[in-house]
């Protein structure tokens, strides 16, 4: 299978993990990939993962989905992809958006790496805006 944009492709395997149920959802991997899988970890979006690399060529990311303790509800409500291939989307340092008055999270692709917003503004850098979580 031949995906044009891995980022979208990463979010909606996640998002459809969630919608059925799943625990585990497993994602071909990249860098920017595990980078982002690392990020939505720090920020309490899912429970635990793992980078299996030597499973096939590029390595497989498996990623158990977080669901809330009472209502079994999926602990992240919207993933959003904002840069597309065919319409990237650039920020400078001050232009940072801030995902529900910074309850979400946006993860930027800077010169110093990929980061949340919030990073991304301690470190007065801007770059491609990848994709919005809460």
């Amino acid at each position: 299978m031949n995906t044009t944009d891995p980022i979208a492709d990463y979010l909606t395997r996640l998002r459809n993990a969630q919608m059925a149920g799943h625990r585990i959802v497993e994602i071909p991997a990249s860098k920017l990939k595990k980078r982002i899988t690392e990020i939505l970890y720090d920020q309490g979006y899912i429970l635990k993962y793992k980078f299996e690399d030597e499973a096939g060529p590029q390595g497989i990311i498996k990623i158990a989905v977080k669901y809330q303790r009472g209502t079994k509800k999926p602990v992240i409500r919207k993933l959003q992809r904002i840069s597309k291939p065919g319409l990237r989307k650039y920020v400078g340092s001050t232009d940072l958006p801030r995902v529900i008055n910074g309850l979400g999270i946006a993860i930027v692709s800077t010169s110093k790496g990929v980061m949340t917003d919030k990073e991304a503004r301690r470190e007065n850098v801007g770059g491609e805006v990848l994709c919005y979580v809460y």
